[in-house]
C-alpha cells in the first residue's frame, strides 16, 4: 500500500524509525535531490547520446538521497563518483568552444531542461549546505552535488553545440 496516513500530520519516518517534520532540513535536502532525480529522468528523454550517463547520475542521486536520509547510511557517495563526474565535465568542456561569458539558459529543448537541472542541483546544494551546518556531512556529499551542477551546465552547452544553436549572453 502506498499510503499509510502516518504523514498526514506533517511528520515522516527516517529509516532509523525516528519521526521528523517534513519541513526539516534533512527532508528538504533529500527531497530536493529527489526532485533533481526526477528532472534528470526528464532530461534523459531529450538527450539520446547522454542517456546512459544520465541514468548513472540518477543511480548516484539515489545513493546521495539515501545518504542524506540516514544518520548512519549503508551506502555513500564515493570519491570514484566524483572522479567520474569530473571526467564527464572534462569530456563535454573539451568538446565545446571556450566559454567567453555567462550564457542565457535555453537553446534546444534538451539544453533548456539540462539548464533547469543545473539550477535545481544548485538549490539542492544550498539545502545540503544548510543541513551540513547542523549535521556535519562528509566532504564527498558536498563535492558531488557541486560537480553535478557543473556537469549539467556543460551538457547543456554541448547539446546546443551539437545542434549548432548559438549561445546567447545576457545583456547588462
Amino acid at each position: 500500500m502506498v499510503y499509510t496516513g502516518r504523514g498526514d500530520r506533517g511528520r515522516t519516518d527516517l529509516s532509523s524509525g525516528e519521526r521528523v517534520s517534513k519541513s526539516s532540513e534533512r527532508i528538504e535536502a533529500y527531497g530536493t535531490v529527489d526532485e533533481l532525480n526526477s528532472l534528470t529522468g526528464l532530461c534523459r528523454t531529450y538527450t539520446d547520446e547522454k542517456g546512459g550517463e544520465l541514468e548513472e547520475v540518477q543511480n548516484e542521486l539515489h545513493i546521495l538521497q539515501a545518504e542524506l536520509a540516514n544518520r548512519e547510511p549503508d551506502t555513500k557517495v564515493t570519491e570514484e563518483n566524483i572522479d567520474r563526474l569530473e571526467e564527464l565535465c572534462d569530456k563535454y568542456q573539451e568538446a565545446c568552444p571556450p566559454l567567453r561569458s555567462f550564457v542565457l539558459a535555453g537553446g534546444t529543448k534538451s539544453a533548456a531542461h539540462l539548464h533547469q537541472a543545473r539550477s535545481v542541483a544548485r538549490r539542492a546544494e544550498r539545502r545540503i549546505v544548510e543541513l551540513d551546518q547542523d549535521v556535519e556531512l562528509r566532504e564527498e556529499v558536498l563535492a558531488y552535488i557541486n560537480r553535478l551542477s557543473d556537469l549539467f551546465f556543460l551538457m547543456a552547452r554541448h547539446e546546443n553545440f551539437l545542434e549548432d544553436v548559438e549561445e546567447k549572453s545576457p545583456k547588462y
